[in-house]
């Protein structure tokens, strides 16, 4: 079975679902390609309007890297052939000139918060944690989720989330704009109801007012901002501290 599935809710609404819930839907390689095929498709469909992207299941939106499959990294090259990857993919869904949408059922961790990142809104389920938690394990954000949570929110509750490294409840989280909108549950009706009003707009509005968004990361530099994130995580990646803190992680 494929680790993810694109279906369309509706005609309008293109829906990325990662599909290891089994691994609390960690990212691995395969996902990746997935997900450079949903932004390809949700890119050039002009029926397509916003892409969701969520996870199968109620416990988990994504957990980050499959650190299963990513431990076997060990060097700065080999951390940074895959960071730069995933970096690329979330930079191509942030500048989609179309809507996003982080449909969180679950909790959402480490790199599931990057994700959660680069799409322009965010919802969530009431019991949802979420958490940029890799400063427990040695290293930064590495997908570019730090530079993506800079522009979302104020600059001194960024810091604080990424710096604390900790678990936080969705209401929280609401309160500094992170979140949009938090319900029991996230069905399929329920966002199309929390994008109605957008789904009303034709898709060349909705395009227009994104690219007016991405205009600004291109002029104050988000892309270098992401890769130079990249490279510092990379360094990380390759210390005692962070090898110690994943086998560590692994073990329990």
């Amino acid at each position: 079975m494929k680790g993810y599935t694109i279906s369309t809710i509706g005609q309008s609404i293109l829906l990325f679902k990662i599909n290891r819930p089994e691994k609390r839907n960690a990212v691995n390689y395969e996902v990746m390609d997935g997900l450079e095929e949903a932004i390809s498709l949700a890119d050039q469909d002009e029926a397509i309007k916003i892409m969701a992207i969520t996870g199968e299941g109620e416990k988990a939106f994504c957990s980050g890297g499959d650190l299963s499959e990513f431990h076997g990294l060990k060097t700065e090259e080999e951390a940074f052939w895959m960071l730069s990857r995933m970096g690329g993919i979330l930079y191509r869904l942030a500048v989609l000139p179309k809507p996003t949408l982080a449909v969180i059922n679950g909790s959402a961790v480490g790199g599931g918060c990057e994700i959660a990142a680069a799409c322009d809104f965010r919802i969530a389920s009431i019991n949802s944690k979420m958490g940029f938690i890799q400063g427990n394990l040695g290293i930064t954000t590495g997908w570019g989720g730090a530079s993506l949570l800079f522009e979302r929110i104020q600059a001194s509750d960024a810091l604080k989330l990424l710096c604390e490294s900790s678990i936080k409840d969705v209401h929280g989280l609401k309160e500094i704009g992170f979140i949009q909108e938090i319900s029991d549950f996230w069905s399929e009706e329920k966002i199309v109801e929390f994008t109605q009003q957008m789904l009303q707009k034709e898709t060349a509005v909705l395009s227009a007012y994104k690219s007016s968004l991405v205009q600004k990361w291109k002029v104050t530099g988000l892309k270098d901002r992401i890769y130079q994130e990249i490279k510092n995580c990379s360094v990380l990646w390759e210390s005692d501290a962070h090898h110690k803190a994943v086998d560590r992680f692994l073990k329990n």
